[in-house]
């Protein structure tokens, strides 16, 4: 792994594969840069992929106070280090915080967010019951609860899914990254969308969104498409937030071709 030191002096650790012109990839929550592994390989076969540890997972460092803002610095920081502009590839929280890059950097040739997740109108995001339950779960250091509560209600996992999960070999990493999934999902909740904001993005950016997906985690993207100046939605047919490893296969092609048709 290769670092690039963020504004605060957080360090942020990436993996580099492949060849071509740079592209980045910023994971959601419950994960590391290895998220990525099922479309990382298709994808290094046309870029440079820089594959990144978002603060306070894998092997990036973390800082006392968080905020999105210091995320967005991170993906600003690596962006910017590179010698040509990037494509920039988010996924859930990830999406959120590429979103909130791309409007501090000149650095980029196409935005690509899967299902950022934020509020959308006056509904909350989620309900205060919720979030109290987990930032309780959170203090108390129940790493495993935290993150079957999240997915349960937020991911909307069937419990056989989650089962299943469980008697996987993954799942005492999957429950490591836990330590953050409080914070991000109190700062999804409370992110407050400005459509002229964004309506200043000049990069040409394209919005992944699944059919199956929950309601929550689709309505960003057709407010995003409604209030972005240079934007194409990409709809995956009977798929939902989790098509990177569900339908790799068709994620790389839909993107690719999403990427070409927006340059």
């Amino acid at each position: 792994m290769e670092t690039v030191t963020a504004a605060d002096g957080t360090a942020i650790a990436y993996e580099r594969t492949g060849s071509g012109p740079p592209l980045v990839l910023v994971h959601g929550s419950t994960a590391t840069h290895t998220a990525w592994e099922p479309v990382r390989p298709a994808f290094a076969e046309q870029f440079t992929v820089y594959a990144m540890d978002r603060r306070g997972l894998g092997e990036s460092e973390d800082a006392d106070e968080y905020a999105l803002e210091r995320e967005a610095e991170d993906v600003t920081a690596l962006v910017e280090s590179l010698a040509a502009p990037a494509v920039l590839f988010g996924h859930s929280y990830g999406a959120l915080v590429s979103l909130e890059a791309a409007l501090r950097t000149d650095g980029l040739r196409v935005l690509v967010l899967y299902e950022p997740v934020f509020p959308v109108g006056d509904d909350e995001l989620y309900a205060e019951a919720l979030l109290a339950e987990m930032g309780t779960l959170h203090d108390e250091g129940a790493s495993e609860e935290l993150l079957v509560v999240f997915l349960e209600e937020i991911v909307e996992l069937p419990p056989a899914e989650i089962d299943a999960l469980r008697s996987d070999a993954s799942w005492p990493a999957l429950v490591e990254t836990s330590r953050t999934l409080y914070r991000e999902t109190a700062t999804e909740h409370e992110y407050e969308f400005d459509p002229s904001r964004v309506g200043e993005l000049p990069t040409p950016t394209v919005l992944v969104t699944g059919t199956e997906s929950p309601t929550d985690f689709r309505a960003p993207t057709a407010a995003l498409d409604e209030a972005l100046p240079d934007s194409r939605v990409v709809t995956l047919d009977e798929r939902g937030h989790d098509a990177i490893h569900a339908a790799p296969e068709l994620v790389v092609e839909e993107v690719l071709a999403a990427i070409r048709a927006s340059e």
